[in-house]
């Protein structure tokens, strides 16, 4: 990775990822550096939909960030750091691939039908990005890799409960339309910002008790993980759970605004977090939990999601 490559990217993780940037502090130097670098081609992929001046511009530049990450087209710096990276970690870049053509599906209207499709759409969009983070933090069991997408899966199902009201402006509705329906909300009146918040709370309840059951499955690969990097994601974890608890103490309510962790709460959280890797189901002691591969069943298909 060159040096002004690098530089970039600890700015972009510093600038952008507030709960990434504290748990990335408790990384190895180089392992800390490369998680940068993932980061930073994340963002790239999110920038180069979201900052598009429309949707053909927007599918045209993923599709030539894709064929530069598959190696179709000269690599610009920051992808060629990217491609130099999997090959000395054994980083899959198909992962890169799924997760630019997950961003891809946002370009325009965004509407959910059903939770199968959410956990497809979370997979694609995050599930990757753990797959990509266990070459990062050198994990060397396989075992690992659905707690990992798992992970992923949690962190963004709790984007969506947080982003709700961000994602109605914008024409995009994560919570599952079968859901909304359910509990009596129509999700075009949720775009048009006329519908029971009460009613959306409820939904946005039940998300985040999905959430639940992803992040608990991530526990079990923790004892997976290099011991010096293990209480880094502990604490992106577990901080980035507390989102959800957040929102549950203000009735779910996420249309009443985005809802941000205090600094004090992240502390008690990352402390928490800490402690966590002193339990001997986190070291590594005893019998191992198997995956629960009910938990996948959703994203049959998919590249790499069951690898």
């Amino acid at each position: 990775m060159t040096a002004p490559l690098l530089e970039a990217s600890r700015a972009s993780l510093a600038r952008h990822a507030r709960t990434f940037h504290l748990a990335a502090r408790l990384l190895p130097a180089a392992v800390r550096d490369d998680a940068a670098l993932v980061y930073a081609f994340c963002r790239e992929v999110d920038d180069t939909a979201d900052e598009a001046t429309d949707v053909g511009t927007a599918a045209v530049s993923l599709a030539r960030l894709r064929a530069e990450v598959l190696g179709d087209m000269p690599a610009r710096p920051l992808v060629a750091g990217l491609r130099e990276a999997a090959e000395r970690l054994d980083l899959p870049l198909r992962s890169a691939a799924e997760l630019i053509d997950g961003v891809a599906s946002d370009l325009g209207p965004v509407r959910v039908a059903d939770d199968a499709e959410l956990l497809r759409y979370c997979y694609r969009v995050a599930g990757t990005v753990g797959l990509m983070m266990c070459a990062v933090l050198r994990v060397g069991s396989r075992e690992a890799h659905p707690h990992a997408v798992d992970l992923g899966i949690a962190m963004q199902l709790t984007n969506i409960c947080r982003d709700v009201a961000e994602d109605a402006r914008r024409d995009r509705v994560y919570l599952p339309s079968d859901r909304l329906r359910r509990a009596g909300v129509d999700p075009e009146a949720l775009v048009a910002g006329t519908t029971d918040r009460r009613a959306v709370a409820g939904v946005v309840s039940e998300v985040l008790a999905l959430a639940d059951l992803y992040y608990s499955s991530a526990d079990g690969g923790m004892r997976d993980l290099p011991p010096r990097v293990r209480p880094a994601i502990l604490v992106a974890s577990r901080v980035y759970r507390a989102i959800g608890v957040c929102l549950r103490s203000r009735g779910c309510d996420a249309l009443a605004g985005r809802t941000v962790v205090p600094a004090p709460d992240r502390a008690l959280w990352g402390t928490r977090a800490l402690a966590a890797c002193l339990r001997p189901e986190i070291r590594g002691a005893g019998a191992r939990r198997a995956h629960d591969g009910g938990l996948h069943v959703a994203l049959r298909g998919l590249p790499g999601a069951n690898a």
